[in-house]
């Protein structure tokens, strides 16, 4: 806020950035983030993209961070027309996911979409897998794909 350079202090016992200048009071609390992703079906499928960057053998969901001012609905379906061009629909919440790893709560969404899929500027690419294929992975978003599966056999 002052202008000063942060140093490493305890803040309420833990570990923090903080400025140095009593006055100025600024600490860096670090929040986790909160990142919208969807299971996405499509013609059968559910979709999964390779975000540019990623190794050739990735694959996850669709995903984004929040903008101001929208709802999490409205930034998950925001986030499938960015990334594949589709126009979605919300059909349920599967559940919320602490990604420590990269300090994000991940919130992940059931949708449906139809039409043809435009690959987006942030995504190397995208591959459609049938339902009966989709297999979680242990790890972030596959916790979402996870529980929507046992869901699915469930029949909710």
């Amino acid at each position: 806020m002052c202008g000063r350079r942060l140093v490493a202090a305890k803040v309420d016992g833990e570990d923090r950035l903080r400025c140095p200048e009593e006055s100025c009071g600024f600490v860096l609390w670090d929040n986790p983030v909160p990142v919208v992703a969807g299971i996405i079906e499509h013609q059968d499928n559910v979709l999964l993209v390779r975000n540019k960057g990623w190794p050739e053998n990735w694959w996850g969901l669709c995903t984004g961070f929040l903008e101001r001012g929208e709802t999490v609905e409205e930034g998950m379906v925001r986030e499938v027309a960015e990334e594949l061009g589709l126009e979605a629909m919300v059909r349920s919440l599967v559940g919320v996911y602490s990604f420590v790893e990269r300090n994000q709560v991940i919130i992940a969404y059931h949708l449906t979409a139809d039409g043809p899929i435009t690959v987006g500027d942030e995504l190397a690419g995208y591959k459609a897998v049938p339902i009966s294929k989709l297999r979680p992975w242990d790890s972030a978003t596959g916790h979402a794909v996870r529980d929507w599966l046992a869901q699915r056999r469930q029949g909710r």
